[in-house]
């Protein structure tokens, strides 16, 4: 484990051989809150904050200016690109793509390869980076695909394999390619369970 100077850990914190924790030279100090449990390959750079109860899977990114609050789990081979701001209560399943300039609230669910972008037009013109918007309670499926700028509002419903290329409603569920709207199922409705 790489364990520069600028890094602290709270109480109870589980450290796998090979992380590397304040990862950059040129970056300011990086705080992990207690209870973390950080496994094998990760790589967390300078410049982050972390609450308590976080947990990684197997070689997870978390590049700098990002802050995550508290019991947020980071699915193994997910990365974190940095100067994104997440809630509490977040569960990032494996292999999610989360881009620099994405927010994502509370009680939040992000299912395995899932894609977020930030990038409207890649290498072809020079504009500012926008991620996307996920509020509080919004739950999004395995392969789903965000694009640029997009907020999916309060307690929606992101069907698996979804493209969304526009705003989902609070409380709506967003299905297809590209994604429409619907009303979200009885048994859909209401705020995640992982709180």
């Amino acid at each position: 484990m790489t364990v520069p100077a600028v890094y602290t850990c709270g109480d109870d914190c589980t450290i796998d051989e090979g992380v590397t924790i304040g990862y950059g030279d040129s970056f300011g100090p990086t705080s992990i809150g207690d209870g973390a449990t950080i496994r094998q390959g990760s790589i967390i750079y300078g410049d982050v904050a972390i609450g308590d109860e976080f947990t990684t899977g197997h070689r997870v990114l978390v590049r700098e200016e990002t802050t995550i609050e508290d019991d947020v789990l980071v699915g193994t081979n997910t990365v974190i690109d940095g100067r994104t701001d997440i809630g509490s209560h977040v569960s990032l399943q494996s292999a999610v793509y989360i881009p620099t300039g994405t927010t994502i609230g509370d009680n939040v669910f992000i299912g395995p390869g899932a894609v977020l972008t930030n990038d409207p037009y890649p290498i072809r013109t020079d504009v500012e980076l926008e991620g996307p918007t996920i509020e509080d309670g919004a739950s999004i499926g395995a392969n789903a695909t965000l694009l640029p700028g997009v907020t999916v509002g309060e307690n929606a419903f992101v069907a698996a394999g979804a493209l969304i290329t526009r705003d989902v409603p609070s409380n709506t569920l967003a299905v297809g390619v590209p994604a429409t709207e619907r009303p979200l199922p009885a048994g859909l409705e209401g705020p995640n369970q992982l709180a």
